[in-house]
């Protein structure tokens, strides 16, 4: 699954941002509004440069802090972790007063944190802090990290936040503390009618593990979390939580931040840094540590989670329903990269089996993987307030760890790489609504996870808007689109076959040649059933290319899906990157 029923109810997974207080928002908000992302482009605050780095929030707590100590490091919180991983685990305090346990949906919206109350990191990076209530109940630890001395705790103040109506005049104690925080940042290219000092937002951390990135001018769309256990697995899925963070303040003028992050599950507890670079790309580089309590059957590692309805070829399942909804598409991802020395995968996304679905794309070694967002025009979703054509794809790539422990045991860097041998594994789960993350990737690996035994890892984030991008660039033509219907039309027969689909699957990319007459050739293949006459041919429209071809089915079908693939090819030499799609 993608989220915590626990805390969520109906939905699954933690609340995604489209559900967040707006800073300044309405809050009575209509459903349209409820279904678009709140967070977007205009969330910002405008700080103070007279204002000492968390002076306000410190001030009552100096008297009760160590005026010397050390600092908190990446290494100190491994060792906590190492701690926790050797006691039982006892999860965060998810005790809420009445008021707030019994807040709607509405009444949770309109707590909205005040800007002026921004925690300062330097000139260029502010914090704002979530408030707990309504499914957002556990409760997260926040520490500021000057560039010297010890960590600063950061105090919950009922003052921080306007309550709205549904609270107005209660106050709440210190110890009620925060559910999570985002992040804003001065861009250098902020409009000039902005106000001078402007942050804009652009990364929140808010419920379990999740945490949501976009680079400057993108809407928040798909979520990362910092680990996936069990997903897809009748035991059903484990959420672990971020627990505590640490807030590093940086360098004057500098353009990156660092978060130290504590995790904690009945399975593993675990040591997180996030170097985090805002921008166009956005990145974070993720280095782990973590400390499995048991053996853990399937752990995912660098997951994302995402939303997907309706694409291109509509549903994209047999026989799945169709959606009555005037918007052709609707989906914050539209296909899974997967990427290794010898290949490039295409797998767009697909919604409406019968059943939750695992599919498994092996990586030895694995270079990188994403959901991405190809579809980038307005035409294709006409949804003027949730403009998903400017939602973020996010790209995982393997670094080598610091240290030498590998995810696999005895895995040579060489040969398996960074995360060591093991799979990009799929997971889609059948939806009908918008407000549900039904789409999870996250490399799984094949060595077994065992209690007591160490595994760090690295990788890199970074935010893809229309490609390609230095992370997925043009030496291979990339997958645009892919339609299905009724190869009938082209080829009737007597009687008429309602299960032959006809695919037309486009590419475009600049090394794709321009002469219409060149020798380019469709590579296909099924798992089961045929494809039938598979013909290349250019496209003028788009300077692209494409590959038509039907695919019959066998009679009886196969249980499952059945595995399509195929990709442009220039003699011996292929071109573009291998689409791979259930029929």
């Amino acid at each position: 699954m993608s989220g915590d029923t626990d805390e969520r109810g109906d939905r699954q997974g933690p609340a995604r941002q489209d559900d967040l207080p707006e800073p300044g928002g309405d809050a009575s908000p209509s459903r349209r509004r409820v279904l678009r992302t709140a967070l977007t482009a205009a969330a910002g605050t405008v700080l103070s440069n007279a204002i000492d780095l968390n002076t306000a929030r410190t001030k009552a707590q100096e008297g009760n802090s160590p005026s010397a100590g050390p600092a908190m490091t990446f290494e100190g919180v491994v060792a906590q972790a190492e701690r926790l991983a050797a006691a039982p685990y006892a999860g965060p305090p998810e005790d809420l007063p009445a008021p707030l346990a019994a807040l709607t949906y509405d009444g949770y919206r309109s707590i909205v944190f005040k800007p002026a109350e921004s925690l300062h990191l330097g000139p260029r990076f502010s914090a704002q802090l979530f408030h707990r209530g309504f499914l957002q109940r556990k409760r997260v630890a926040l520490f500021v990290q000057p560039r010297s001395g010890p960590p600063r705790p950061v105090a919950y103040e009922t003052r921080l936040f306007d309550l709205g109506r549904k609270l107005e005049g209660q106050s709440f104690p210190p110890e009620l503390g925060f559910a999570g925080f985002r992040l804003h940042y001065a861009f250098e290219d902020t409009p000039k009618w902005r106000p001078p000092g402007f942050q804009e937002e652009f990364l929140v951390f808010l419920g379990a593990s999740y945490f949501r990135l976009r680079a400057a001018g993108q809407e928040y769309g798909l979520s990362a979390r910092g680990l996936a256990i069990g997903t897809g697995l009748p035991s059903g899925e484990e959420f672990p939580d971020f627990t505590a963070h640490w807030l590093c303040e940086p360098q004057e003028q500098a353009r990156s931040l660092t978060v130290l992050s504590l995790l904690d599950s009945p399975s593993v507890a675990g040591a997180y840094r996030f170097e985090i670079a805002p921008g166009e790309p956005a990145r974070i580089t993720v280095t782990a540590s973590l400390h499995p309590r048991k053996a853990i059957e399937r752990l995912g590692l660098a997951p994302l989670t995402s939303m997907f309805l309706i694409g291109q070829n509509g549903p994209g399942a047999r026989n799945a329903q169709p959606f009555d909804d005037f918007r052709p598409q609707v989906h914050d991802s539209d296909g899974l990269v997967v990427r290794t020395p010898e290949d490039r995968l295409w797998r767009p996304l697909v919604n409406g089996r019968p059943a939750p679905q695992v599919s498994a794309f092996a990586a030895h070694p694995l270079t990188g993987f994403g959901l991405m967002q190809r579809e980038r025009t307005f035409a294709a979703y006409l949804d003027v307030e949730a403009r998903h054509e400017a939602r973020p794809g996010l790209w995982v790539e393997p670094v080598q760890p610091a240290r030498p422990e590998m995810v696999a045991a005895g895995a040579s860097p060489q040969a398996d790489g960074p995360f060591g041998a093991g799979a990009v594994q799929l997971f889609e789960i059948p939806s009908r609504e918008e407000y549900m993350d039904n789409v999870v990737a996250a490399f799984v690996p094949a060595a077994p996870v065992e209690a007591g035994r160490p595994l760090r890892l690295a990788y890199r984030l970074t935010t893809v808007g229309a490609e390609p991008v230095p992370v997925l660039p043009g030496d291979l033509a990339r997958v645009v689109s892919t339609r299905v219907g009724s190869a009938e039309r082209l080829r009737p027969t007597e009687p008429p076959s309602p299960q032959r689909r006809l695919y037309a699957i486009d590419f475009e990319g600049p090394g794709l040649p321009k002469d219409h007459d060149a020798s380019i050739t469709a590579v296909v293949s099924a798992s089961a059933g045929t494809l039938i006459e598979p013909v290349a041919a250019p496209v003028p429209q788009t300077g692209g290319w494409r590959i038509y071809v039907e695919w019959r089915p066998p009679a009886p079908m196969p249980p499952g899906d059945v595995v399509l693939r195929a990709h442009l090819a220039k003699g011996d030499e292929r071109i573009s990157e291998t689409w791979d799609a259930v029929a």
